[in-house]
């Protein structure tokens, strides 16, 4: 495996390949003079960069004291940028796969390209922020690897196992891959959902329940969170710690788990084909004008009427007619009606009346429409009344990503960005949030946002320390301030968490590193195309992944409980569209049938949908590390 970063995804990817699925690494990582380029310039840079130099050690050292320490064929490179000359001195003609994460997009496609023309068979992991190029890519370079498949006899299917998908090109973003879990994070029982290839797994954090009582195990339980803590989110929930939550639990790990809250599987269904986006910058007409002008209009609207109404009644006229005589009094257009009946002439004045009433009331709706046109394209102001709130700091890339998926929940949300040109700025104006522009440094920008009534912090700035001083100066506003932050290491975030959570015990903290939530996501799909997505549990990671039954004998002739193995891996769906047999599957047409029985026995042509730990997964996978030459 190679993998190519200039930052700690880089390391914490190498690092994953290495210790759980126990793969040969060649890192590629800018020389350790340079500082890794950062969105943001600082002092506070200064220690992610002597973080970068640890993690170099670490993954030369191997800092797990397993026996997964470098042989041989595992090393760094330092190169300034992936050329041709640096890929192919780390072998990517030979390698299984090839990550490429760093910061920049264009960096990432320009060496795709590159490897995909020295090994056209090669395993392609790219880190792109945008999305629909992604998709661009991922087709283009899938395309290619097919011609040169049947180029070199191989009809399009190479690499390692024989199958298709093992050549494959697989497009991710961080800030895709860790705005669910930051999102779930910040609020309690929010449903983790992962939608892929068709699929829509929702999974959700249950509550603990009363002392003695068992949580609600929905579809399956597949997890139960620490028992140590009502905020189990630090050093017990993470990695190396050994009363942390239990990933995948057997039915007798389930019912003896009282008072401890779990994660459960709620649904499994076909998402179906995406719906056509809705086309953006038209302006609903309801929303030109307030709600109390839209009833002065409706109330002159409705005097119109009943003074034509009368009119017909009191002339005998036709109603047509009437209608244009009580608009010409309206109006004041229409001859005094001096010889007319006495009725009539009330009505006349009556009609005045009305029209001069009307008078403001249109210009009151010219001026509404033009303010509301003028502001479209203007930040908002938090209103005066908004509590309940989530205050989200910092709108860079991950921010941005973060704050699309709350009001895709319909969140209300209010961001704080010192860049008035951030590139969520946009998103913020089309999704019309109110947005704070301010250094959060400075005594009163928090204030504005309505810290003080807000449910929660998010500060996902890319300086470290602007999110430690964030959190900590809205913690003396509001003590119980649930808060989350993002940290560049994620030893200095377990470590923020537990320093939090000592000062203030009462207030729900969680302190997580993009690295360590997005690495497990890339690594999956650095071993194949197989992973559909990730959960994040406490500081650890499950996998949801779509497997064949044929050449595994963990699955292939077992039944679905004996092919259950607690702590590793468990089947969840089985989809029958794959061997071409929807009979039973639900929604019809989806082939995708959630409601096995436990008697149910795996077959060879069979395509299964499976939640798996890392290792786990590593291990059904069937790769080991390969002896050096």
């Amino acid at each position: 495996m190679v993998v190519c970063g200039d930052d700690g995804l880089a390391h914490r990817l190498a690092t994953e390949l290495r210790s759980v699925y126990r793969e040969q690494v060649v890192l590629v990582v800018p020389p350790s003079r340079r500082t890794p380029p950062q969105p943001m310039a600082g002092r506070a840079r200064a220690a992610s960069a002597a973080l970068f130099g640890r993690m170099v050690t670490a993954v030369n050292r191997g800092t797990d004291g397993s026996d997964d320490t470098l042989v041989p064929d595992e090393r760094v490179m330092e190169a300034a940028e992936p050329s041709e000359a640096v890929l192919a001195d780390a072998g990517v003609d030979r390698a299984a796969a090839l990550a490429l994460v760093y910061d920049d997009d264009e960096t990432n496609i320009r060496a795709a390209l590159t490897a995909r023309r020295l090994n056209p068979r090669l395993r392609l992991v790219l880190r792109l922020y945008n999305r629909r190029l992604g998709q661009h890519i991922e087709e283009l370079l899938d395309q290619a690897a097919e011609l040169a498949g049947h180029r070199d006899g191989h009809g399009g299917h190479g690499g390692h196992g024989g199958h298709g998908a093992d050549i494959a090109t697989t497009v991710l973003s961080d800030a895709d891959t860790t705005a669910p879990a930051l999102v779930a994070t910040a609020l309690v029982g929010t449903s983790k959902v992962v939608d892929a290839e068709g699929l829509l797994l929702r999974a959700v954090e249950r509550r603990p329940p009363r002392p003695g009582e068992v949580a609600d195990p929905g579809l399956c339980t597949l997890a139960l969170l620490s028992a140590t803590s009502n905020d189990p989110a630090g050093a017990e929930g993470s990695e190396d710690s050994g009363d942390g939550p239990q990933l995948l639990p057997g039915a007798d790990a389930v019912a003896a788990a009282t008072g401890r809250g779990a994660v459960v599987l709620e649904q499994v269904s076909y998402s179906g084909p995406a719906l056509p986006a809705r086309r953006a910058g038209v302006m609903p007409f309801a929303s030109l004008f307030s709600a109390r002008l839209r009833w002065s209009l409706a109330g002159l609207v409705a005097a119109v009427v009943a003074l034509a109404v009368a009119l017909i009644l009191v002339t005998d006229d036709h109603p047509l007619h009437a209608i244009y005589i009580t608009l010409l009094d309206l109006f004041a257009i229409n001859e005094p009606a001096v010889d007319a009946p006495f009725g009539q002439q009330v009505l006349q004045l009556l009609s005045g009346l009305v029209g001069l009433l009307l008078l403001p009331v249109l210009l009151a709706a010219v001026l509404e429409a033009l303010g509301t046109f003028r502001t479209a394209s203007a930040l908002r102001k938090p209103p005066r009344g908004l509590s309940g709130h989530v205050v989200l700091l910092g709108l860079g890339k991950i921010g941005t990503r973060v704050l699309t998926r709350l009001r895709e929940l319909h969140i209300p949300v209010v961001c704080v960005e010192a860049d008035p040109e951030a590139r969520g700025m946009a998103v913020a104006r089309r999704l019309r949030v109110p947005v704070v522009v301010g250094d959060v440094t400075q005594e009163g920008v928090l204030e504005s946002a309505k810290i003080h009534r807000a449910d929660a912090l998010l500060a996902l700035t890319s300086i470290d320390t602007t999110n430690l001083e964030a959190v900590l100066y809205a913690r003396s506003v509001r003590p119980d301030l649930r808060a989350v932050l993002r940290l560049y290491d994620d030893d200095f975030a377990k470590a923020v968490y537990r320093t939090l959570r000592t000062a203030h015990p009462a207030a729900l903290t969680r302190s997580r590193s993009v690295s360590h939530l997005a690495a497990p996501a890339f690594a999956g799909a650095m071993m194949g195309r197989q992973i559909l997505g990730a959960i994040p549990v406490e500081r650890r990671v499950l996998l949801f992944a779509a497997v064949v039954v044929n050449g595994h004998p963990q699955l292939e002739g077992r039944t679905v409980a004996e092919a259950f193995r607690p702590g590793a891996w468990r089947v969840l769906a089985l989809d029958t569209a794959a061997r071409g047999d929807t009979a039973g599957a639900e929604p019809p047409g989806s082939g995708l049938v959630w409601d096995l029985p436990a008697t149910y026995v795996l077959r060879a042509g069979d395509r299964v949908v499976l939640a798996a730990t890392r290792r786990g997964l590593a291990e059904l996978l069937g790769r080991r590390t390969r002896s050096p030459r």
